[in-house]
């Protein structure tokens, strides 16, 4: 089975467990298979924890949740040097469960910056360091992490350089009505199900989707095009008096590397084998929003970072 064939068999069998979320599923498929890390963020009970345990339940791989408490510390996390002094070592590494494939860290921003920041090392670099060791993580890994927008009492907003390194900030909204109804009966049905036992996906179809990817090409001009969206966010002031007065600060040189990433991706998942501006047009709020530092005013005047997405896909021209 090719690999696009067998990422089309994954989508199809998370939609039969998560019910009228569908560009929730995509987005993990399309985070996984561009090798980053993703955020979701939702109100609770709309199925961010299901879906990540689902994607892990369909593919060969570990799975590590983490429920991030107040009390958390950073080495409940990397793990811990404990002393055993019958060996001859003395110390010896007990990996903590950030040594896994998928890890859910669910509501992270209930941890202090402290325990947060023992997610950076790994999510960018893909190591951890402890007690002057560095220790590798699997080839596959990614965090998936979930926080909830509403309660703000406890919780600890995440570090700009934190938010960052996640590929995708992806919201999560109420299911229509119709949907409402098939996870009723979803519900009803899995009480009576027996456990799944069909064939998981081998981690080797997603590194072999990833070598596909890779050879997806982008033009010049879709690459200025990329260009000119992170810049519009850096120097609101050439584009117009509206987004110069929203954006205290723009989007990294990460902005522009994950529209990169993600528009080629989204390019394969669907058939094709370059990029196009609706590919770049699909991934840029959710590549963006957690990237833009809005202003006083944009938040007195209630105005989103999707809004101003929006603002600067209406004054940015696709460079022929």
């Amino acid at each position: 089975m090719k690999p696009s064939e067998a990422i089309a068999t994954l989508k199809e069998n998370m939609s039969k467990s998560i019910v009228g979320q569908e560009q929730l599923i995509e987005r993990l498929i399309l985070v996984l298979l561009a090798n980053g890390n993703m955020l979701l963020e939702g109100l609770p009970g709309l199925a961010k924890t299901r879906a990540i345990k689902t994607l892990a339940g369909e593919l060969d791989c570990g799975l590590s949740r983490i429920q991030f408490t107040p009390d958390l510390l950073p080495s409940d996390i990397t793990g811990t040097e404990i002393y055993q002094p019958e060996t001859e070592e003395k110390f010896i590494f007990q990996k903590g469960p950030i040594f896994s494939n998928l890890i859910l860290a669910d509501e992270i921003n209930r941890a202090p910056a402290k325990v947060q920041s023992a997610l950076l090392e790994a999510m960018e670099e893909r190591q951890v360091s402890v007690a002057g060791s560095t220790y590798k993580m699997d080839p596959l890994f990614m965090v998936l992490a979930t926080q909830n927008p509403v309660e703000q009492e406890g919780t600890y907003p995440l570090p700009e350089a934190q938010m960052d390194r996640f590929l995708m900030h992806v919201n999560i909204d109420y299911p229509d009505d119709n949907s409402e109804l098939e996870i009723l009966r979803l519900v009803r049905t899995e009480q009576k199900k027996v456990e799944n036992s069909s064939e998981k996906l081998s981690p080797k179809v997603i590194f072999d989707a990833r070598e596909e990817i890779a050879e997806i090409k982008i033009s010049e001009s879709m690459e200025k095009y990329i260009v000119s969206i992170i810049s519009a966010s850096r120097y609101p002031e050439k584009y117009s008096e509206e987004l110069a007065k929203w954006i205290d600060f723009g989007a990294s040189p990460r902005g522009s590397i994950a529209i990169d990433r993600c528009s080629r991706t989204h390019a394969w998942m669907n058939g094709k084998e370059f990029v196009t501006p609706d590919d770049i047009r699909a991934v840029v709020h959710d590549c963006l929003r957690h990237r833009l530092i809005l202003s006083y005013e944009a938040n007195a005047e209630s105005i989103s970072p999707d809004m101003v997405i929006d603002e600067i896909l209406n004054k940015v021209a696709v460079i022929a």
